[in-house]
């Protein structure tokens, strides 16, 4: 194998060379014992020396420059972590609260604890905090003109930072670690976040296009719970993205991702989610996800699937399915929209068909309490929230383990008209 030019396919090669040196790294040296004892320049010298192994044991050969490159980039991901990189390597901590430099909170198996790791004063955080920043390869800046943020870290780990003055104890940052283990529905139902029969009902709801709100408090796992059940979208459909922060990891290979933008230093620049979600309508989309909505693009977002895109997805901040159905309603009313309330709310229940309520529990676990149908009464004019799904809790195990059981409504729901119109078949006496 050779590398030579930095074209598309040498790129992907370098990865994969970065990939298997990372792998090396951990599985053939000593790495992991004596990486938090080394200096910089140790480091350096080290993983300049593992790539100089790995390409000598399997020949390969690699131009000087590719291999600073991949030194660089391996050594700068350790570097930048700074005294959170033990935290980072936990596999068990799902959170990582930073409150100033004196007090590092994680958050374990569901419970929030103070660590005994300590920045060395302000500066180092905030020194910490940038190299983060500028590892992630974000455009976004961080200053007194602009004193918070959010970006991703390489790994997929969503971070926010807010600086004085705006916080009064000093720089304070928020890492929600990316889990890379729950990647199918089948690892949802291993963690008891739900049951097969709410695994079958929302396969078939992405299958026959239904719009699907996912909804809960924050880290509940609505954006993971959508990453899963968005990879049985079939795969000739073209999907549009939209962010503020990068979080959604679709395996499709027809995915167009977009991201908001932030104001320049003169305050120009920025543009909206709104604005990218008008946009993405140009853009002959089949599906159009929207990581969070939290605004007035909620109204955009209702008006196009009342015209006919079908299949979309989002995520909605909610303590229940609804509170789920006020907040979109109200975020419609918030553009100053000249209808009724009654009127938003007709539109709001025939373009939404499920909302899924995931609930982070006390005993650490988190569970899908309700799958919702949304619908409205024509006769009547009332909107009709009917559970197909609820979660009941029991009572509590010695061990602290939440005792419950899903029951199922089996009225047939409103929606089942797309089931039939695009062929997706339940398990039999799925429904009555």
């Amino acid at each position: 194998m050779f590398l030579a030019s930095p074209g598309n396919e040498k790129r992907e090669m370098l990865e994969d060379i970065k990939e298997r040196v990372h792998r090396y790294l951990i599985n053939e040296t000593e790495f992991l014992k004596v990486k938090d004892r080394m200096t910089e320049d140790q480091l350096r010298s080290f993983v300049n020396d593992a790539i100089l192994d790995l390409c000598h044991q399997e020949k390969i050969r690699m131009e000087p420059e590719h291999r600073l490159i991949l030194v660089r980039t391996l050594v700068s991901a350790i570097i930048s972590l700074g005294p959170l990189r033990p935290l980072m390597e936990d596999k068990a901590v799902t959170e990582i609260m930073v409150n100033g430099y004196n007090r590092v909170y994680i958050q374990k198996e569901g419970r929030i604890s103070l660590t005994d790791i300590k920045f060395d004063d302000n500066r180092h955080l905030q020194h910490t905090i940038h190299k983060l920043l500028t590892a992630s390869g974000s455009n976004k800046r961080l200053d007194e003109s602009s004193p918070y943020v959010d970006f991703s870290l390489t790994d997929g780990s969503r971070v926010n930072v807010i600086l004085p003055p705006c916080s009064l104890i000093g720089p304070v940052m928020t890492i929600r670690k990316f889990k890379d283990d729950i990647g199918t529905v089948d690892d949802l139902i291993r963690l008891k976040e739900l049951d097969k029969q709410i695994a079958a009902l929302l396969i078939g709801a992405m299958k026959a296009k239904l719009n699907v709100v996912f909804c809960g408090s924050t880290g509940a796992g609505k954006t993971t719970a959508l990453n899963v059940f968005s990879r049985h979208i079939p795969s000739y459909e073209r999907i549009v993205t939209i962010e503020d922060t990068p979080e959604l990891h679709l395996l499709q290979e027809h995915v167009v991702s977009l991201a908001s933008k932030q104001a320049n230093i003169e305050g120009k620049g920025d543009i909206s989610i709104r604005e990218l979600f008008v946009n993405s309508l140009r853009m002959r989309p089949d599906r159009i996800i929207m990581g969070e909505v939290r605004g007035e693009e909620m109204l955009d977002l209702i008006q196009s699937i009342s015209s006919g895109h079908s299949g979309s997805l989002a995520v909605v901040h909610a303590e229940t399915p609804e509170d789920c159905f006020n907040r979109m309603v109200t975020m419609n009313l918030m553009t100053g929209i000249r209808l009724s309330t009654q009127e938003i709310q007709k539109q709001v229940a025939k373009a939404i068909d499920l909302i899924v309520h995931i609930e982070l529990f006390m005993d650490g676990r988190r569970r899908i309490t309700y799958v919702t149908d949304v619908s409205y009464d024509d006769n009547t004019g009332k909107v009709l929230l009917h559970d197909i799904f609820q979660f009941h809790q029991k009572g509590v195990s010695e061990q602290g383990d939440i005792i419950g059981e899903w029951r199922m409504d089996k009225r047939r729901p409103s929606f089942m008209k797309k089931f039939e119109k695009r062929r997706v078949i339940l398990p039999e006496g799925f429904f009555e």
